[in-house]
């Protein structure tokens, strides 16, 4: 399985990446990738069109979404793999987190307004296919049109993170609740890109446990943001755990991401890959 090239973490225009779902699985193909999961915020909206693709390129394909949770005030995301989309509790419970993205940034709009950078919210809401799925990297690619600031990273490391004036805190799904629906869909629950958390060791440690207890199985370990030493370090805590191994690169589109498609260094000996799950 070491051979096989997997990416069980990207976007499309469903959520905030770039590309529609259809062309994200194209490029994934196209870059070698045998196995994809795409994992939309919040949304299983572009699965069809992405299955529909993949099928066309000879590549599989494994549902995926991306749950925004909150934990102790902090914001982190938790990635469902191989899940059935047709499943109620998990599809009520992501529509119970769209509802209150558009509230949250109205507020986000009216805390960059207060700094005199205007029309934020209209101007988030030009880049999102889907208005109940705006989010802070919208406002970010809106920031970079009006020259604000060089690309999206530098908008969120100066105005949309927290403690920066377009932060705006929002209660989302729980990490009880989050892994519940994911399991209740016979799916895998996988903590999201571990190391761009601002988190203190012994902090992400009880995350961890938490996370585990409520009965998820996997983190991510290689990631279009991680380093080689926080490769390393993720592996370690994934043995530590006994978690699944998981890799995808966070695509969001060419000009905005770590890694493109397929294009990820390869787990490091001695973890379990969640791959072996889906094949």
């Amino acid at each position: 399985m070491s051979d096989l090239n997997w990416d069980f973490h990207c976007h499309s225009t469903a959520s905030d990446g770039l590309l529609p779902a259809a062309e994200v699985a194209r490029r994934a193909a196209g870059n070698g990738v045998q196995l994809l999961a795409l994992t939309d915020h919040d949304d299983l909206a572009g699965l069809p069109a992405a299955r529909a693709a993949a099928e066309e390129m000879g590549m599989g394909l494994v549902n995926g979404v991306e749950v925004s949770i909150e934990w102790e005030g902090l914001s982190i995301h938790v990635v469902g793999l191989g899940f059935d989309a047709a499943n109620p509790v998990l599809n009520e419970g992501l529509a119970g987190i769209r509802s209150g993205r558009v509230e949250r940034a109205r507020r986000m709009a009216e805390a960059l307004d207060a700094i005199a950078i205007r029309g934020a919210f209209e101007g988030a809401m030009a880049y999102a296919e889907n208005p109940n799925l705006i989010s802070r990297a919208h406002f970010a690619r809106y920031l970079v049109q009006i020259g604000l600031c060089k690309d999206v990273h530098n908008v969120f490391d100066n105005y949309l993170t927290p403690g920066k004036p377009g932060y705006v805190e929002h209660r989302w799904a729980s990490l009880e609740d989050a892994v519940s629906w994911i399991r209740a869909a016979g799916g895998v629950a996988v903590v999201a890109h571990p190391g761009r958390y601002k988190i203190s060791n012994a902090a992400l440690r009880r995350f961890l446990g938490q996370f585990k207890d409520a009965g998820g199985e996997g983190i991510e370990v290689v990631t279009g943001s991680h380093s080689p030493d926080q490769i390393h370090h993720f592996a370690r805590l994934a043995r530590h755990y006994g978690f699944l191994a998981s890799r995808g690169s966070d695509f969001h589109g060419p000009e905005e991401s770590y890694t493109d498609l397929g294009r990820l260094s390869p787990l490091p000996d001695g973890l379990t890959p969640i791959c072996s799950r889906f094949v």
